[in-house]
This record gives C-alpha cells, sequence and structure tokens, in this order.
C-alpha cells in the first residue's frame, strides 16, 4: 500500500489524503448521527441560534465538500484529465455537494415543529363559544378555535354589548400580552 502512495505524484497524493481524509470524518459523523450523538451538530446550532437560517458553511458540510473533492478529482485524474480541469472539476463538485447538504439540512430543520403555541396565530380565526363570555368584557369564557392545525380551547373576552353565549360563531380580533384571546361575533361576507 505505501509503495502505491509513494509511487504517485504530489497532485495525486493531495487528492488521495483529502479523499482519504474527508471520508474518515463522513463515516464518524454518519456514526455518531446513527448511534444519536449527532457529531457537529453542537456546531451547526451555534450558527442556527444567530439567526441564520440558510447555512452554507458549517462542519457537515465542510466535511462533506473535501469528501466530494477529493474523490471527484481522484475521478478526473484517472480519466486522464488535465490538472487545471481536474481542479475545476473538483472544486465545483465539491461546491454543489455543499449545496445539497446545506438545502437538505435546511429542510430537515424546517420540518421540526416547537409545539409551542403562538397566540398571535389565532388572529382573524373563525371558532365558537364553548363557555360563555360576559359583555363588554365583564366575564372570561372559553372558544374554541383552530390555531396551528389543532383545536384549542383558549379564554377569551369580548367588547360586545350582550353576552356571546354557546355555540355562537366569532372571529377573533386580537390578543392580549397574556393570552387571553378579544373576540366578536362572526360577520359573514
Amino acid at each position: 500500500m505505501m509503495e502505491w502512495f509513494s509511487a504517485l505524484e504530489l497532485f495525486a497524493k493531495f487528492y488521495w489524503a483529502i479523499a482519504l481524509i474527508g471520508s474518515l470524518f463522513f463515516l464518524f459523523i454518519i456514526i455518531t448521527t446513527f448511534m444519536g450523538a449527532d457529531g457537529g451538530e453542537d456546531i451547526d446550532d451555534i450558527n442556527a441560534e444567530a439567526g441564520i437560517e440558510f447555512q452554507f458553511i458549517t462542519f457537515k458540510n465542510l466535511v462533506g465538500f473535501f469528501t466530494i473533492f477529493g474523490w471527484s478529482g481522484i475521478a478526473c485524474l484517472d480519466a486522464g484529465l488535465s490538472k487545471p480541469v481536474t481542479v475545476i472539476i473538483s472544486f465545483i463538485s465539491g461546491l454543489l455537494m455543499m449545496t445539497i447538504m446545506a438545502a437538505m439540512f435546511h429542510y430537515m430543520k424546517k420540518l421540526t415543529s416547537s409545539g409551542t403555541l403562538d397566540y398571535k396565530n389565532a388572529i382573524n380565526a373563525v371558532g365558537e363559544v364553548y363557555l360563555t363570555i360576559g359583555a363588554n368584557r365583564s366575564k372570561i369564557g372559553k372558544v374554541s378555535v383552530n390555531i396551528q392545525g389543532s383545536l384549542r380551547e383558549l379564554d377569551a373576552l369580548t367588547d360586545c354589548k350582550t353576552a356571546l353565549k354557546y355555540g355562537t360563531v366569532i372571529t377573533v380580533l386580537d390578543v392580549t400580552s397574556n393570552g387571553i384571546l378579544i373576540v366578536d361575533t362572526h360577520k359573514t361576507t
């Protein structure tokens, strides 16, 4: 094995070294991900908390770049392509791999949901009174309203002159700072 490696010219050794080192890191990331340790995610999460939605330069993407850069360079050398063409093709292949991985991780993160209810998403939602709501914000009642894909029973107040009884169809107008919905009777157009 060492005889074969020492017989290579410096340019080919460079690509083989990058391909092998990149592949070792890639295998480490794959193994730790399947074991649940997810190597490198802490580094990526730090970038995510900074507010950058689409992360192009992360540890995982760089490992992908160098792995594909090395192997595509080796394939170009084996095909007999010139050194400048090999460098260009391997660099473009590495960038393409980084782009694919960045897009893949970006869209996978979008699939996750925190499950935290954001009351502002209830504004303009149509629901139904569950427990009578007192007129002029005199008594908190409850409404059933569909928010973020699930039916919720939430506290509500109204500015209407009359109480809103059970079964009344309502529209959410606003949300107070402590999460109480301000509702009114639903007006069909």
